[in-house]
């Protein structure tokens, strides 16, 4: 059975989009994975499907209506049961563990946000995970709702052609990737690092563990932060790996 994901949204032909191409859309045709957009008016109310109203305590803008997203939840979860994630800036931050989760099980609901968001008791009634992709504002939950599929997709086996694509990557070990280098050999005046034409295997690796290291330092001291913190509660054994002491001599 194929990893489902629904869609949830107003804007229904927004999907796949650029998921029907490159690595994800091969993987839609080939039937690895499935989607559904499903258009949120129709579940709205009355004449011209109402899907939202004017938020209770005043404030501009207009609220998604708990009553419609309920219904509309429960189409598309009555026969397979599939965790529900809303894309919103209040939600916490989406991370590669998130992805690895989602893609590892049979699928995903993605409701998608409009206006200045959905009522608060729908998520709480259906326990609804709230994630954000990144601290800015969007018009509308689609494009984040691309996003996470896009990383979730990538991780389905049979999608990328090589499991260490998946690995050795950003993320994989909590530190940003190391940098890559193709031929020419020198370009622009500027040549590949001498250790990567060693063929010393061992040598390429240390190289590139420390390249990540660095990034990760400069770049992003809160996974480097969060890096170092987990090294010093593994043993030294494990990190070095050298076998465990049995026991103390006495």
């Amino acid at each position: 059975m194929s990893w489902q994901a629904v869609v949830l949204t107003l804007f229904p032909d927004m999907f796949p989009g650029p998921l029907g191409s490159s690595l994800a859309g091969r993987a839609l045709k080939d039937g690895i994975w499935s989607m559904q957009a499903h258009d949120l008016r129709e579940h709205g109310l009355g004449r011209h499907r109402t899907v939202d109203d004017t938020p209770f305590g005043g404030g501009a803008g207009m609220v998604m209506r708990p009553d419609v997203l309920d219904t509309a939840i429960e189409a598309v979860t009555a026969e397979v049961v599939l965790p529900v994630v809303y894309l919103t800036p209040r939600g916490r931050r989406l991370e590669q563990s998130d992805a690895r989760r989602f893609a590892a099980g049979p699928g995903i609901v993605l409701l998608c946000g409009r206006y200045e968001g959905v009522d608060e008791r729908v998520l709480e009634a259906r326990q609804v995970e709230q994630l954000s992709i990144g601290d800015y504002v969007l018009s509308g939950g689609e494009p984040a709702a691309l996003v996470l599929l896009d990383a979730c997709v990538r991780l389905l086996p049979g999608v990328m052609g090589s499991d260490d694509s998946a690995t050795e990557e950003s993320f994989s070990d909590g530190l940003l990737e190391y940098p890559h280098y193709t031929k020419p050999a020198e370009w622009q005046g500027r040549p590949v690092p001498p250790i990567l034409l060693s063929g010393h295997h061992a040598s390429i690796a240390a190289w590139r563990r420390t390249q990540s290291e660095d990034a990760t330092r400069n770049r992003r001291p809160d996974l480097w932060a969060a890096h170092t913190s987990r090294s010093s509660s593994i043993p030294f054994q494990q990190q070095h790996g050298l076998p465990a002491r049995s026991g103390s001599r006495n």
